[in-house]
């Protein structure tokens, strides 16, 4: 099997099993990824839907997830080797792999981050002015929080509609000057207030890239306070107005 590791938007299916990974504070082993293999193929679900290049290797792990999950459920035939211990398998050395290089690429960035906001010490008097939270660095929300988020909203979306093929051509410029109109009125809004109750598939799906096309380019900010609750759309500093 060959897994590349990708630094791009979409870093490839190591980066979401790793996520969920960590996501579900479970350890790296066979039994583990079993129990995740739903949850990563939900979110590949979604993946097909917003039609990006690198689908293949996605199907190509979760086939091998389903195949792990599969050998735990059903029962295992006796054998005079059944006291040998088990080889882990090849997906697990790959995620242990993945995990030791993003760790330490994360460190680095840590590191970066922490040396930019050093500044040489100016003699001054004038007593320290409390800080304000407003304009303190916000850590972004990982990119596969947002697909986590937009999965659940796909979801309840679907269960509450008939079937039906709907096409829609709305350019994805209108659904971006939408957004951003709405972060003109105010600095910032709930993720989940971007998908009206009633939007089609299409619709959704064109949202949600209009907001990622956002935060990559244009200025806008995803951060999640409390790490686990509702993901939040901010003006950053080089946001653009429609």
């Amino acid at each position: 099997m060959d897994f590349r590791v990708q630094l791009q938007t979409f870093r490839g299916p190591l980066d979401l099993l790793l996520y969920l990974v960590r996501r579900y504070e479970i350890p790296i082993t066979e039994v583990s990824l079993a129990e995740i293999t739903d949850q990563f193929v939900a979110h590949l679900e979604v993946l097909k839907e917003l039609d990006l290049g690198a689908v293949g290797e996605f199907l190509e792990v979760a086939s091998i997830l389903v195949e792990i999950k599969s050998r735990r459920v059903l029962p295992r035939v006796e054998t005079e080797e059944s006291d040998l211990v088990e080889e882990p398998h090849e997906l697990v050395q790959r995620l242990l792999e993945y995990k030791q290089y993003r760790d330490a690429a994360s460190w680095l960035e840590d590191q970066a981050a922490l040396w930019q906001q050093r500044y040489p010490r100016i003699a001054s008097d004038a007593p320290h002015a409390p800080l304000d939270p407003a304009e303190q660095p916000i850590r972004e929300v990982e990119l596969w929080d947002l697909v986590s988020a937009f999965t659940r909203i796909m979801r309840d979306a679907q269960a509450v509609q008939p079937p039906s093929i709907v096409y829609d051509d709305t350019p994805l410029d209108v659904y971006m000057d939408r957004i951003r109109r709405c972060l003109l009125e105010r600095p910032r809004m709930p993720f989940s207030e971007l998908f009206e109750p009633g939007l089609h598939k299409s619709a959704l799906i064109g949202i949600f890239l209009a907001m990622l096309e956002l935060v990559r380019h244009h200025g806008v900010v995803a951060e999640q306070p409390d790490g686990k609750g509702e993901i939040w759309l901010a003006r950053g500093p080089s946001f653009e107005a429609p």
